[in-house]
């Protein structure tokens, strides 16, 4: 069955001609992506050529796809709008809620009694709003949607970062803060600056060791976190249509790792294949009726340089199998080197667990290649070695491969299968001894490796592999063994070798499910209550945030100065702080608790100016905004990497934050801190962030004249009475000013709707 096939068949009929006009503006040929995007131009915006990396262009995304965690916020904030029912069809996905501990069932039960609240919530929102609801145990949003929803030539945003994942199916996917996800829902046009192109030419074909996930890998080592910033990442050649559908998958979801405002491949057989397979025939039908229109022209693939931004090459029968970590997922690490660079960094070489699944690698595909080399644990005399978790991404994928006798398989060396939940792989797992935070290796097929991630141990060294290498990597419990020289010892004495792993692109007998875990929203939503307790601890109704003043900012404080890495997870942690995604007052106790003090050298420590005393960064700001004094927090690099999520700024913007200043942005995190009327602001000259100090007073001026492209001016004063005087740059337009203006974007979209 075919979700929204009519508004398939409305993209499809008005892509031809959309297209056509905008090669004809261009007067040149076009890439997959700028088809895809000029297909998406709002009614109102003008068609002209874009400046890539400069223009900012309103859209119209086709579908809204958000997980549990975001979506409490994002339905928040939508529940403020005034609308009856969602303008484009959106679905929620509980995925991110369920601790993995023993096994699915269980793990399954206990989540759905703890975060009960949060799932009446979201059913109740989405039934009365015409939201598609997948229930807790249904699956991995990405996987879901990839199987469900995704179809080539479409865009959608979701409020998670690896809504990329659906490039594998042709798309422009997007991850998003709930603040865009609310715009698009009320119906309004969302804005993107035009990405610049990045192309990766992939020639030759995978074979034995090989993965789709060594191809993002190799990709992550060349352009590192920050290589794909402001860029869609576009895939083609002999090599990528080589591949599978879910393969496809696999890389564009990592792109989230480097950065890429997205990846996408062009439309294929594989895709077809892979529809068809999903029960959307009628969707590759169409898709068959406009495949020029879901492809680069020919003369783009010819001459890429000429069309791209930037082009990487890879041979496909050359590439070798990679480890990437630890700690970042773009120190890459081809197996052959693993054993010499293992030991000139002093790595833990011993492999305590062995994942795999989640988003990036749960395909039906990947769990039959790592199941081929399972076996060989029994037919070989092995014995596994790590202990070794198996995360399906759906229930579709979960029936079936226990249907296929995969599971059983996995169970007989000892195994184990957690639920269809995103789990381990963004810090939901009650890992027994983590807590001693003792040095250890895990290797994963997830997606991420920051510090803390998987486990809350800062000691865990997690590096990021194929399916396929990290079954055999945990066979044989060494980070050092490389399966396609080395040999294992067997119960018999013998030396024997891993046969290099097969499996099967989709299931022989097809797909099957029982039951996928899905609830369509009521017809009419106008009869549907929706209740939140005044005394809840997981979720809290929003109230508005206040204007701006309409006066430069005067006197601000620096909570803090952030050193190094600091991404989203040091700014609003996971794990445990998931369950108050939904209570804004009460997560805001995470607020860069896990960002490194410059001063001290120390994470949640940091000088309270108006004591003189060292506490907690929340604990100091809330005494901030008691007093009434505003703050700025100063960051390092590519501040705000990493996952979607919109509390890294709403934090700040509650408790009373005005400004971040920094090196550089990510991208989903500068929009969030804009949606939310902050100011998101970079050093026009880096060096200057030597110049901070601890007990510094902060004046903000210009902001009276706020305006595209005009600089501010920050004014540091030191308690020595001296004062540096540092230029800020920011890429705010004038709607984003007017965002800043009124407090925030949903202040704005009220009074439209309300209008």
């Amino acid at each position: 069955m075919a979700f929204d096939i009519d508004m398939i068949k409305k993209v499809y009929a008005e892509m031809p001609a959309k297209v056509d006009a905008a090669r004809k503006t261009l007067g040149r040929p076009l890439t997959l992506s700028e088809k895809i995007l000029f297909a998406h131009l709002h009614p109102d915006q003008q068609l002209t050529g874009f400046e890539r990396g400069k223009s900012y262009v309103d859209f119209t995304p086709d579908r809204v796809a958000m997980q549990d965690a975001t979506a409490q916020m994002a339905l928040l904030q939508f529940m403020q709008a005034g609308r009856p029912k969602v303008a484009v069809p959106s679905t929620v996905h509980c995925d991110h809620l369920i601790t993995a501990k023993v096994e699915a069932k269980l793990d399954l039960q206990v989540a759905n009694t703890e975060s009960k609240e949060v799932y009446d919530f979201l059913a109740s929102v989405s039934n009365k709003y015409g939201i598609g609801f997948w229930k807790p145990g249904a699956g991995i949003i990405h996987q879901v949607v990839l199987e469900n929803y995704a179809f080539p030539g479409g865009m959608m945003i979701g409020t998670d970062s690896h809504t990329v994942n659906a490039g594998g199916l042709g798309m422009i996917a997007i991850g998003v803060g709930g603040a865009d996800a609310c715009d698009v829902m009320a119906g309004l046009a969302w804005e993107l600056k035009w990405p610049k192109l990045i192309g990766v030419k992939l020639t030759g074909k995978l074979s034995g060791w090989t993965a789709p996930k060594d191809v993002i890998l190799k990709v992550a080592g060349i352009l590192t976190v920050k290589g794909g910033t402001g860029a869609i990442v576009e895939y083609f050649g002999e090599g990528a249509t080589s591949m599978s559908c879910t393969g496809k998958g696999t890389i564009c979801n990592m792109g989230a790792e480097i950065g890429a405002t997205t990846s996408t491949f062009g439309y294929d057989d594989s895709m077809s294949r892979y529809l068809k397979a999903t029960g959307r025939e009628e969707v590759a039908s169409l898709a068959d009726g406009i495949a020029a229109y879901l492809n680069a022209d020919a003369e783009v693939y010819a001459d890429p340089k000429k069309y791209f931004d930037e082009v990487i090459e890879i041979n496909l029968s050359e590439l070798e199998p990679h480890l990437n970590g630890p700690f970042t997922p773009d120190l890459a690490t081809p197996i052959s080197k693993m054993k010499e660079v293992a030991a000139a960094n002093g790595w833990p070489t011993k492999i305590e667990v062995g994942l795999i699944g989640s988003c990036t690698n749960s395909s039906y595909e990947d769990i039959s290649r790592a199941v081929s080399l399972a076996r060989q644990v029994k037919t070989k005399g092995l014995e596994l070695k790590s202990e070794f978790t198996i995360t399906p991404g759906s229930e579709q994928v979960r029936f079936t491969v226990e249907r296929d006798g995969f599971l059983d398989e996995f169970n007989s060396i000892g195994a184990k299968v957690f639920a269809n939940a995103c789990g381990p792989c963004i810090g939901m797992w009650d890992r027994v001894g983590a807590e001693k935070k003792e040095k250890n290796t895990i290797v994963h097929s997830f997606n991420r490796n920051f510090a803390k991630r998987a486990d809350g141990n800062p000691n865990t060294f997690a590096f990021v592999g194929s399916p396929e290498l990290v079954t055999a990597l945990a066979i044989a419990g060494d980070l050092n063994f490389n399966p396609l020289t080395d040999t294992l010892t067997n119960n018999k004495g013998e030396q024997v070798k891993l046969d290099a792993p097969t499996g099967f692109e989709l299931p022989v007998k097809g797909f099957a499910v029982d039951d996928p875990g899905y609830q369509a929203p009521a017809t009419d939503g106008s009869g549907v209550s929706i209740a939140v307790a005044i005394d809840s601890k997981r979720l809290q109704l929003l109230a508005p945030f206040a204007p701006w003043e309409g006066t430069d900012l005067k006197g601000l404080k620096l909570l803090i100065k952030a050193k190094g890495k600091c991404t989203t997870d040091h700014i609003s942690m996971a794990g445990p702080w998931l369950k108050f995604r939904g209570h804004l007052d009460n997560i805001s106790n995470n607020m860069l608790i896990g960002a490194v003090n410059f001063f001290n050298e120390k994470t949640d420590n940091v000088k309270n100016q108006l004591t003189g005393e060292y506490g907690p960064v929340p604990a100091t700001q809330r005494a901030y905004k008691a007093a009434g004094v505003g703050t700025i927090v100063v960051g390092d690099e590519n501040y705000g990497e990493g996952s979607s999520r919109e509390h890294a700024a709403m934090e700040p913007r509650f408790l009373g934050v005005r400004g971040i200043l920094v090196k550089s942005f990510a991208r989903i995190h500068e929009t969030n801190l804009k949606k939310q009327g902050m100011l998101a602001l970079t050093f026009a000259d880096k060096t200057d962030y030597e110049k901070i100090q601890e007990d510094d007073s902060i004046d903000i001026e210009g902001l009276t004249s706020f305006t595209p492209g005009k600089a501010l001016t920050l004014v540091f004063t030191h308690t020595n009475g001296t004062k540096d005087i540092i230029i800020a740059n920011h890429t705010y337009n004038e709607q984003q000013i007017e965002w800043f203006k009124a407090g925030a974007a949903l202040n704005i979209i009220r009074k439209q709707v309300a209008g």
